[in-house]
């Protein structure tokens, strides 16, 4: 296909994996540590460099139309998330970080089997393999850290405020272990999962493209303005806090101790910009042009309660299931089950960030487990991924129940 497309052969290609989060959701970007691994789904494309100044993109899929631009004025349209924005941001992430102004061009047909917004991080991948062909195509060396956070900064080019772990697993992840990925600075750590524990991955066919909708941005702006609450509360410099994180350190108090500041200073009810300005001592204009991103200034109510309960019991649930993981109890994959389960529920109830469509199939599993096994109690929820969607916007989709059984699910099994 490759010669068809550019009458020629490619001279390299490049893969980056998707991945599955095993727990830790929605907590990176708050500076929290997570656990992925990644999966044998991947992007892949094929490369050749060329003696002009011209990017050409053409796609395996169909679906997705060529794509064609001068290397020197890369041009990044945040209303429109199609899919070659994503190859840009990997490729004007590294053409910045050197500061070239007239990179070389490439010929680059894209290929790949992660199901798309589906939480398996097909962008991301993308955006990884992109950035690991321009740096080969420069001729440029950087590490597997240094690259995934330039991923994780040009991914936003797009207009998401993402934290990096999809990134960062793209590039850190090794085969037979998950990784605990901790950020400021960024390192990855291996977690050895129970001996004999399968991983299933299933699809709730409820699309999400984050890029696309405000939604994801406004979980994220929700608790930037939790953690500026919280911190004016404890008399800390509220203005330069941005995540949850940082007000725990600033503490120097405990995971469990956070739950009970955040029960303390901030109430369940959903704050208004008015409110949230009292609160501050700012401006309407202030809180729009000077903390909330372009897609979340029109936002009339925040849930920062519910956002921040979640982040701090999640991060602890991350900590507890690589203990777990570490000191192999005899009903290990019972309790990290209950963990994730946990998840699910934080998920679904504070976070608001998963649908009917996904807590069904969460529920199937359950009861097919319990109806298969006198050892019920290891049956696990999956890790909720950010899949919601306004009902008039959803496809009509198969039940979940039909769906397990008919679809071709991976299986990650830990020897």
């Amino acid at each position: 296909m490759f010669k068809s497309k550019f009458g020629s052969f490619p001279k390299f290609y490049v893969r980056a994996p998707g991945r599955v989060n095993i727990i830790g959701e929605h907590i990176d970007y708050c500076g929290y540590s997570v656990l992925p691994m990644a999966v044998e789904q991947d992007m892949l494309i094929a490369v050749e460099p060329v003696k002009t100044y011209t990017l050409h993109l053409a796609n395996t899929n169909p679906l997705y139309p060529d794509f064609s631009t001068s290397t020197t004025d890369v041009q990044i349209d945040k209303s429109k998330p199609l899919w070659h924005n994503y190859f840009l941001c990997g490729f004007k992430g590294v053409q910045e970080h050197f500061g070239l102004s007239n990179p070389t061009g490439m010929n680059c047909l894209v290929d790949g089997n992660v199901p798309p917004s589906s939480g398996l991080s097909s962008s991301s991948a993308l955006v990884c393999c992109a950035g690991l062909v321009t740096l080969t195509v420069l001729g440029m060396k950087l590490s597997k850290v240094e690259l995934a956070e330039i991923c994780t900064k040009s991914e936003r080019y797009i207009g998401t405020e993402g934290g990096g772990m999809d990134q960062s697993i793209s590039f850190l992840a090794e085969e037979g272990t998950a990784k605990l990925i901790e950020f400021n600075p960024l390192r990855a750590t291996d977690v050895k999962l129970p001996s004999g524990a399968v991983f299933v991955i299933a699809n709730s066919c409820v699309e999400m493209n984050k890029a696309a909708t405000s939604h994801f941005n406004i979980r994220v702006m929700e608790c930037r303005l939790a953690a500026k609450l919280l911190a004016k509360h404890k008399s800390l410099p509220w203005d330069k806090v941005l995540r949850l994180e940082e007000v725990q350190a600033q503490l120097g108090i405990s995971l469990e101790e956070m739950l009970l500041v955040t029960d303390a200073t901030l109430h369940p009810e959903p704050y208004s910009p008015e409110e949230i300005c009292r609160c501050l001592g700012i401006s309407l204009e202030e809180l729009r042009t000077q903390i909330l991103s372009p897609n979340t200034r029109d936002v009339t109510v925040f849930k920062l309660y519910q956002r921040a309960k979640h982040v701090y019991s999640e991060a602890a649930r991350v900590l507890q299931f690589r203990k777990v993981c570490e000191d192999s109890p005899e009903d290990a994959v019972a309790q990290l089950g209950e963990l994730m389960n946990q998840s699910h529920r934080s998920c679904r109830d504070l976070y608001e960030c998963s649908c009917p469509e996904l807590d069904q199939l969460v529920d199937t599993c359950r009861i097919t487990r319990w109806a298969s096994s006198t050892s019920s109690r290891s049956c696990s929820s999956l890790p909720a991924r950010y899949t919601r969607q306004s009902r008039e916007s959803a496809q009509e989709q198969t039940t979940p129940i039909k769906l397990f059984s008919e679809l071709s699910t991976v299986q990650i099994k830990c020897e």
